[in-house]
């Protein structure tokens, strides 16, 4: 639990950001956290008085913060380990899952064809497969995707950014996965 990371909700319980625990009791000391969910991951111990007790701040798993809330498009930053993550390291040509080493990002429609670089037109291949697809479309291959892409929603994102989610922050996101995301 040393590495757990606290989620930080807007006031409206819009998911912003992943926090460490210092980030955390930073907000918590100064009164900026509204309301809180979930466990309590854990407890920071600070000083002793002069009556021999010990401060002890507890800092629950998901925590919402006063503040302007912005509705502003999501667009998640498309980067391989992402990529990877939302189609769970598995070849979407094969299907063989692989490490990260061995895999790529492929683009259905080649860049070098006016392909965007763009989450609906990427998917997660092995090295095998997008060297044998090359500059062609799947069909063009004789390849078939064996999923569609898709864009991560700010839930689904949030998932993908964090390696160690607790139990009550995947239920709290998970909640508001997509109904076209196929993972977890």
């Amino acid at each position: 639990m040393m590495n757990a990371r606290i989620l930080r909700l807007n006031k409206a319980g819009i998911p912003v950001a992943w926090l460490t625990r210092e980030e955390t009791a930073t907000l918590v000391v100064k009164g900026q956290v509204i309301w809180s969910l979930g466990e309590t991951t854990l407890e920071i111990r600070g000083g002793i008085n002069r009556l021999g007790e010990q401060s002890v701040l507890s800092l629950p798993s998901i925590v919402a913060c006063d503040g302007q809330v912005k509705m502003e498009q999501f667009v998640p930053p498309l980067e391989n380990r992402y990529l990877f993550r939302r189609d769970q390291h598995i070849c979407l040509y094969c299907g063989g899952e692989f490490p990260a080493e061995q895999l790529s990002r492929d683009h259905i429609l080649p860049t070098s064809r006016q392909g965007k670089d763009c989450w609906t037109n990427v998917v997660t291949a092995c090295r095998r497969c997008n060297h044998r697809k090359a500059d062609m479309t799947p069909e063009e291959a004789g390849m078939q995707l064996l999923a569609i892409p898709f864009v991560p929603n700010r839930y689904e994102f949030l998932y993908l950014a964090n390696r160690n989610v607790l139990a009550d922050q995947m239920q709290f996101l998970k909640a508001r996965f997509s109904k076209n995301g196929c993972w977890v």
